[in-house]
């Protein structure tokens, strides 16, 4: 099957994008445009990346990622292509229904940091209330 799209580096536009014949020109103009992409003036069918000087080789490499998620045939430039450039993560330990208990039952067990505990009892001083005081509320009230 021929590539939908082409990504590339180029010394003016920075990260670029064709579509080919393979896929419609509104379906790839539709595409590229949620994918951060801008038509280059003058340049018919190439795209380049919106911010180049915000991390594009990343955002290249997410873009061919998720065309090639949707389907779509992407041929990239080494450094654009997840595959091949990205770097290797590391092994995922799976997290089994045991592991995840433990883990749950030693953070319970363990005291926060996040909140100081109270040393000693708080001391709540009430206003003392004389006979006179008390008097003159009751006959305020009658």
């Amino acid at each position: 099957m021929p590539p939908h799209f082409h990504f590339g580096l180029h010394p003016e536009f920075g990260v670029v994008a064709r579509p080919t014949a393979a896929v419609t020109p509104h379906l790839a103009h539709w595409y590229l445009i949620r994918e951060m992409f801008e038509p280059v003036p003058g340049k018919p069918h190439l795209y380049q990346l919106t911010y180049p000087d915000r991390d594009p080789e990343r955002r290249g490499r997410q873009t061919v990622h998720d065309l090639r998620r949707r389907g779509f045939e992407v041929q990239a430039d080494y450094k654009l292509d997840p595959d091949r450039s990205a770097p290797s993560a590391a092994p995922h330990q799976a997290d089994g229904p045991a592991v995840r208990r433990a883990r749950i039952a030693r953070a319970a067990a363990t005291r926060s940091t996040r909140f100081s505990t109270i040393t000693s009892p708080i001391a709540v001083r009430m206003p003392e209330v004389s006979a006179l005081d008390l008097a003159a509320r009751r006959r305020s009230r009658s």
